[in-house]
């Protein structure tokens, strides 16, 4: 398994989706752009509102996974993590991942306390491609 081909998958793709898990132990998924930082395979930051209902799920079970998915003509891959949601308010955290943009969804800047950081960090993961998948462990 080539991770590092993984990686840069992961790095071409503009949506990604992000699953976790509601007070009746159902999935719940949503898109989302693209993380604004990774650390390898490891760690993955994404920006969201803190009173959305998915910060609220992942406070009250952290257990999630993310997909990144593409397809094309012919080819489809997709790539599955495993992993724990953490919900980050620390302003350093906050600062790391803000572009200038986000005013349009955070009127009170990288300060507005309806800002938030989501920070995934990935225990195992599965591959998808040309009809074939393949289970990897995160170190």
């Amino acid at each position: 398994m080539n991770l590092k081909k993984i990686e840069r998958f992961i790095d071409k793709q503009k949506v990604s989706f992000i699953c976790s898990i509601d007070d009746q132990e159902y999935p719940n998924v949503k898109a989302m752009l693209k993380p604004r930082k990774r650390n390898g395979l490891k760690e993955f930051y994404f920006s969201t509102n803190t009173s959305s209902m998915r910060v609220s799920q992942y406070k009250k079970n952290p257990k999630a996974s993310i997909y990144f998915y593409h397809k094309g003509l012919i080819k489809h891959v997709g790539v599955m993590l495993k992993g724990k949601m953490e919900v980050l308010t620390d302003q350093k955290t906050k600062d790391m991942i803000w572009k200038r943009g986000d005013t349009m969804f955070y009127k009170g800047g990288v300060t507005d306390p309806d800002y938030c950081v989501l920070k995934f960090t990935a225990t195992s993961g599965r591959y998808y491609c040309d009809l074939k998948t393949e289970s990897f462990e995160i170190k």
